[in-house]
């Protein structure tokens, strides 16, 4: 599976779980951590877990491996690197603090067919 239907996979799973403000950046050019990065963000912990959960579960289903997964039990920022796709789950409280998408406000925001940001 290419990067590209990696994060559509991963948005997808992001999307099932309802989390908010789906953003996917394409970091090709800007960095050689992973190909994109998906933040989005859950309204409370639970969620946020669910969220992680789906995208771990979806990725594994397809053969592809988490290679770790950060943040977990505190649910404020949890990590999911899928090696090519990094994803970025953050409670809501959390995001405008952390704020990503200026950090990496290099990196193009790329549209995913069916998920609205």
């Amino acid at each position: 599976m290419g990067s590209k239907e990696l994060v559509t996979l991963t948005a997808k799973a992001c999307d099932e779980k309802r989390a908010n403000d789906i953003v996917v950046l394409d970091m090709t050019d800007v960095s050689l951590i992973a190909d994109y990065f998906l933040i989005c963000e859950g309204s409370n912990e639970r969620q946020v877990q669910a969220i992680a959960r789906e995208v771990k579960a979806q990725a594994e289903e397809n053969g592809i491996e988490v290679k770790r997964m950060e943040g977990f039990d505190k649910a404020r920022w949890i990590l999911v690197d899928l090696t090519d796709v990094v994803c970025h789950i953050f409670h809501k409280d959390e995001r405008n603090y952390y704020n990503l998408e200026r950090l990496w406000g290099d990196a193009e925001a790329v549209a995913v067919e069916g998920i609205e940001g």
